[in-house]
């Protein structure tokens, strides 16, 4: 027997528990002669709502690579821009090894989605640890501050002020608080905003790359789901 499904109006099989083409939840019932000449109700086995997730082998998948990520795409990693990939292709890993885990027929992209923000969470968390812990131990361990603060004189007095200078005139601002500003920045409390809004920053962009890749992982296991 023959049935049609709900949403992209495909033909399924009767025993097939799931569209072959969008991959919707089919249930289907028959009546049958029993054999006490009455009738019984055969119903399909339902199957998990694709929509949910199971946290804990999810967690534990993500744990297994998000940890490891995060370490790599750290701010003073040799990574570098690669490391927003990295999130991403970390995050659909960890939905691929969620669904050989769980065997599921598939997943929604929103489910995929909310794996890889458990990812990014978890990853993005481990990149501004590693970064902050990196950043203390080269300036108090390894006695490395002074490279770092003079990186970042020369980047403020030659090539921000100058651009600061330049948009402000622009705009009206007097040479004086041009001055104010540029003394913050150079101040000990301006390196630390500098390095908290990096880490804010970097710790945003990893999120979305780890949500985006969860969401693409769960997108292309819609077209590799196992036949039932």
């Amino acid at each position: 027997m023959e049935m049609t499904c709900s949403r992209c109006h495909q033909t399924v099989q009767a025993e097939t528990s799931f569209c072959p083409n969008c991959g919707l939840p089919q249930l289907f019932y028959s009546t049958e002669a029993a054999p006490d000449g009455g009738q019984q109700v055969r119903w399909v086995d339902a199957v998990r709502d694709a929509g949910s997730v199971a946290w804990r082998p999810a967690l534990r998948s993500a744990l297994t690579l998000a940890v490891p990520a995060g370490v790599l795409c750290a701010f003073l990693a040799p990574a570098g821009i690669f490391g927003l990939l990295l999130m991403g292709a970390t995050g659909a890993w960890v939905v691929s090894l969620y669904m050989r885990s769980q065997r599921p027929a598939w997943i929604s992209i929103g489910a995929g989605a909310r794996i890889g923000l458990v990812t990014g969470i978890l990853g993005s968390w481990t990149a501004a640890a590693t970064t902050g812990i990196s950043l203390y131990a080269l300036r108090y361990w390894f006695h490395q501050g002074g490279v770092f603060d003079g990186f970042w004189n020369n980047l403020i007095t030659q090539q921000v002020s100058q651009q600061l200078s330049e948009q402000w005139a622009a705009m009206g601002e007097s040479a004086q608080n041009v001055s104010v500003l540029k003394a913050w920045m150079l101040s000990p409390e301006g390196r630390a905003a500098w390095v908290l809004c990096a880490m804010g920053f970097l710790t945003a962009v990893l999120l979305v790359c780890a949500v985006a890749g969860g969401a693409l992982g769960a997108r292309l296991h819609v077209h590799r789901r196992p036949e039932l």
